[in-house]
């Protein structure tokens, strides 16, 4: 007979039979019951879960939950000496920028000083040096226009022989004649005095 396998789970084993998957006779079951659900067996379940549970307390009482705890608090130990540290460490970050600005600003006020002073005695120098300069120009040019006016009045003074020559040259050309040398001297005399005036 060919037997499906619903027909089989449903149909009761026979007496005497073997269990198919574990091998052993099949004579322990009162009526295909799941052996947790049997009442007859409840007394010695709930004994066990009794003996169990409180193994089970007293091992997360005494072991676990220390061990837990201790844990936790190391850990919160360890975060608040971080904060700690990290608070340290800001405050002395911030300590090293505010002196780190002063620093800056005293630096740069004492360049803005030095650089006010080079720039102050850089002017006076300038100034000082242009006044010497002028100075001296100006006596280099009192020295050429004294020399300038040696140089003209030898020059006129050179003029008027040369004049008187010139003149008494033409005269002895045109005349023929040599002409008095004080008759040219007060002619060249007289007409230099007119033209001056």
């Amino acid at each position: 007979m060919f037997v499906t396998p619903a027909y089989a789970e449903e149909a009761p084993p026979a007496a005497g039979a073997v269990h198919t998957e574990t091998g052993a006779p099949n004579e322990g079951h009162h009526g295909g019951v799941f052996p947790p659900f049997d009442h007859t067996t409840y007394p010695s379940q709930l004994f066990w879960l009794v003996i169990t549970f409180v193994i089970f307390y007293v091992a997360m009482q005494k072991i676990v939950i220390p061990r837990v705890g201790s844990i936790l608090e190391s850990r919160h130990d360890r975060i608040a000496q971080d904060i700690e540290e990290a608070s340290r460490l800001k405050a002395e970050a911030d300590a090293a920028v505010a002196t780190y600005e002063s620093e800056l600003a005293a630096a740069r006020a004492k360049a803005n000083s030095i650089g006010a002073t080079a720039r102050d005695a850089a002017k006076a120098k300038a100034e000082e040096d242009r006044k010497a300069i002028e100075a001296s120009l100006a006596e280099k040019l009192k020295a050429a226009e004294g020399r300038i006016a040696e140089i003209k009045a030898k020059a006129f003074g050179d003029v008027g022989a040369i004049a008187e020559e010139t003149a008494s040259a033409v005269v002895e050309q045109l005349v023929g004649n040599v002409a008095g040398k004080a008759d040219v001297a007060s002619a060249v005399a007289a007409a230099a005095a007119k033209q001056e005036g």
